[in-house]
């Protein structure tokens, strides 16, 4: 594994630029979706004092949690000793921070008055699991490129095992952290529970290590590198365990909702009548996000095509933006409960399930940090050395 050489890519075809500029497109659409929404007002949205975050904190959560699992590859490398995955863990730490970067941004410009940042990040409450994530962001980002210098810089290559270690511990509490915003939210039914913290960290193995697969797959196709069969497989397999978890954790959770009468609404909600909210839970989220993509990659056939296992990725980062939306929108269209084992009404939506419409700027402003984190990757490969010569199986090693 010592003789693994990393090469930057060339960067100068018609088709890399193409793709870059493609990519700055979308990030600019995304800027004037973000202007547009300050100027006018939160009006332009489908945004309410009812539902407050839209489809960008959709975008945003998604690509915070799935920058921490990002680095799956890195930390299997570094912590368990994997070194078969040791030439991809510089590219792996570098989709976390790419992620990261795009994920806050989107979050940054969708709660509007972009330069009050200033004031989360000089005054703090610490009763707030908001104050808590900007160390836990930007603690992240700092270990993660302190880790990859570490990679890269040869005479420091016998630090990566600690510095693995602290990004692997760090990127657990930051989804933590994440999850435990929403655990945090007693006042919503579908949010206050235990279960949030380990379900999201969960979440972040499958959709981190999805986004990782298409794009190293992305990456070798296009520039023509050798990659072998063997980490394509091990890869898809370990997705495999992944997406059957967070299923997993998602049939607990509404089990565990299912038990407390007082959660019986939501569910109800959420699972049965909810319209556009229990139709992509169902299509979205349980369909076409878990039991294809598990189909896809466990059958005898198929799941030796690298078409299928992209198609399989594809899918488990639908999926998980499908999650999000039911999560993180539905969750709060359902109303809340002022009163418990009383009925309210009144002039001021109380009892009244609120409606929501993403409006074209949320969903330019959510798909522009995508492009961020892809325009973050494209341009770093092409001046730094992240990706392998060759990941072809007889220069990977064995497990």
């Amino acid at each position: 594994m010592s003789t693994t050489r990393f090469i930057s890519i060339d960067g100068n075809s018609p088709g890399y630029f193409v793709w870059l500029a493609a990519l700055l497109l979308v990030v600019l659409l995304g800027l004037g979706a973000a202007y547009y929404m300050e100027t006018e007002g939160h009006w332009v949205t489908g945004m309410s004092n009812q539902v407050v975050w839209g489809t960008p904190h959709v975008f945003a959560v998604f690509l915070i949690v799935a920058a921490s699992g990002a680095l799956n590859v890195a930390s299997i490398a570094s912590v368990f000793g994997k070194v078969e995955y040791k030439p991809l863990a510089r590219m792996s730490g570098l989709l976390a921070i790419a992620l990261l970067v795009g994920g806050l941004a989107v979050l940054v410009l969708d709660l509007g008055r972009a330069d009050r940042l200033i004031v989360a990040m000089t005054y703090y409450n610490f009763k707030s699991i908001f104050a808590w994530n900007i160390f836990l962001y930007t603690g992240f980002m700092a270990i993660v490129a302190v880790y990859l210098w570490l990679m890269m810089e040869r005479r420091m290559n016998r630090y990566t095992r600690p510095a693995g270690f602290a990004a692997f511990i760090w990127r657990i509490i930051l989804t933590t952290g994440t999850g435990s915003i929403f655990g945090f939210l007693v006042a919503r039914d579908a949010y206050d529970s235990a279960l949030m913290a380990p379900m999201f960290v969960i979440m972040s193995f499958a959709y981190g290590l999805a986004i990782f697969i298409l794009v190293m797959l992305a990456a070798y196709h296009w520039t023509g590198r050798p990659l072998g069969e063997a980490i394509v497989q091990r890869l898809k397999n370990l997705l495999g365990v992944f997406v059957a978890s967070v299923l997993y954790f998602v049939i607990v959770y509404h089990l565990t909702n299912l038990y407390f009468t007082e959660r019986h609404g939501v569910e109800a909600f959420l699972l049965l009548h909810g319209g556009v909210y229990t139709q992509v839970f169902w299509i979205g989220q349980i369909l076409l996000g878990s039991l294809l993509p598990l189909a896809l990659f466990y059958h005898p056939t198929l799941g030796s095509s690298r078409t299928v296992v992209a198609v399989g990725s594809a899918l488990v980062v639908f999926g998980g933006l499908a999650q999000m939306y039911v999560f993180i929108i539905g969750g709060q269209a359902y109303p809340l409960s002022l009163f418990p084992d009383a009925q309210v009404s009144s002039s001021f939506f109380d009892g009244v399930v609120a409606s929501y419409s993403p409006s074209l700027p949320e969903v330019l402003l959510g798909i522009g940090g995508v492009g961020i984190a892809l325009a973050i990757v494209t341009f770093a490969i092409k001046v730094l050395e992240f990706l392998p010569a060759s990941l072809a199986d007889q220069d990977v090693g064995s497990a």
